[in-house]
């Protein structure tokens, strides 16, 4: 079942508000400003729901905000190091909004744009909502080149699954990484370096002080990245993390690879990644400084809530040694991301 309805007007495009919901009772509301996931809605192990990500109460806050709560990220997610790339030849100089580096797409990204409502329709043989935005992006938009037509399909279906399907052409070579920035909280409240992780990864990309991938591909085993068993996410480091994993493939005649497992022992609440992505971004809200307010009038303070940004690996345009990001003129973008919400013990 999915509520539809209108929430304003920004820059002078219309603004949405919809809630899907499926038979188990979880919910989950979307806007199209930003693509924001703005709640998701999922039980605990007495059968309680809670709202287990981050965000405000109004969409007043989603527009204001500079932390980019559940919002859809790009025109390339993550940092691209010194501010510029080259492609076919050309340099590309960008808009350095981190130090001396582009992040999320630069001054204005996606996470500021009114995506279009393209499509709000539920299923009811199969019991799944979607609803699908787009957004094309004009060539030279924050200096990257080509018109870039996206579109992200949200689905809601009766196993307790999110699933994120993002789809995009360009009428040029350039660069494309997308990703959604959600921040989860699975006790719904406080902070999160309690949740025990589990990270399908035996490889990470050392940076350097600037958050920058030296361009080593480094094993996790023996350092504070080692999430090849479940864990504590502060068991290693209390002071978080915002670096990247290099996810192992999926299984044969697995379409998706399983990112990452979290559990929060005292709601018992369990979240599963799943992904085709190469790389993902473990990010525990460390830049989360208090002084934006979130839901309930409670300020967003650091390690209230982690991201598992599913994506091609940070500065990769400038790596050529990582999985390239280069989206070649007729070719499709596309992958797909699943966030499946559980109970732990539960088969």
């Amino acid at each position: 079942m999915i509520k539809k309805e209108e929430a304003g007007f920004h820059n002078g495009y219309k603004l949405w508000v919809l809630t899907l919901t499926n038979s188990k009772g979880m919910e989950v509301k979307l806007t199209n400003y930003s693509g924001a996931i703005m709640s998701i809605k999922a039980p605990d192990k007495s059968g309680n729901f809670s709202d287990v990500v981050l965000g405000y109460d109004d969409m007043d806050g989603y527009i204001s905000g500079t932390s980019s709560h559940g919002a859809l990220v790009g025109r390339f997610a993550n940092r691209i190091g010194g501010g510029k790339f080259t492609l076919n030849g050309v340099e590309y100089p960008l808009y350095k909004n981190d130090g001396p580096n582009t992040l999320h797409g630069g001054s204005v990204g996606y996470n500021k744009r009114v995506w279009e409502l393209l499509a709000a329709e539920s299923d009811e043989n199969s019991g799944e909502d979607h609803v699908v935005f787009g957004y094309t992006s004009p060539d030279g938009e924050e200096n990257f080149p080509g018109t870039v037509a996206i579109t992200v399909d949200y689905c809601l279906n009766e196993k307790n699954q999110l699933s994120l399907t993002y789809d995009a052409e360009s009428d040029e070579d350039t660069i494309l990484n997308l990703t959604n920035h959600v921040y989860f909280n699975l006790s719904g409240e406080g902070k999160v370096l309690d949740t025990e992780m589990e990270i399908f990864a035996d490889k990470y990309t050392p940076v350097d002080d600037g958050l920058i991938p030296t361009g080593e591909i480094a094993d996790v085993k023996g350092t504070m990245f080692d999430f090849t068993y479940l864990r504590p996410i502060k068991a290693l480091s209390p002071e978080g993390y915002d670096h990247n994993f290099i996810l192992r493939p999926a299984k044969k005649d697995e379409e998706l690879a399983k990112a990452a497992y979290a559990v929060e022992k005292t709601s018992g609440r369990t979240l599963t990644c799943y992904t085709d992505m190469p790389a993902m971004q473990l990010y525990t809200g460390n830049g989360l400084d208090g002084k934006e307010i979130g839901k309930g009038g409670v300020p967003l303070t650091k390690h209230t809530g982690f991201c598992l940004e599913t994506q091609f690996c940070p500065d990769s345009p400038n790596k050529p040694q990582f999985p390239s990001c280069v989206l070649k003129k007729g070719e499709v973008y596309h992958h797909v991301t699943v966030y499946e919400f559980g109970v732990e013990g539960e088969e």
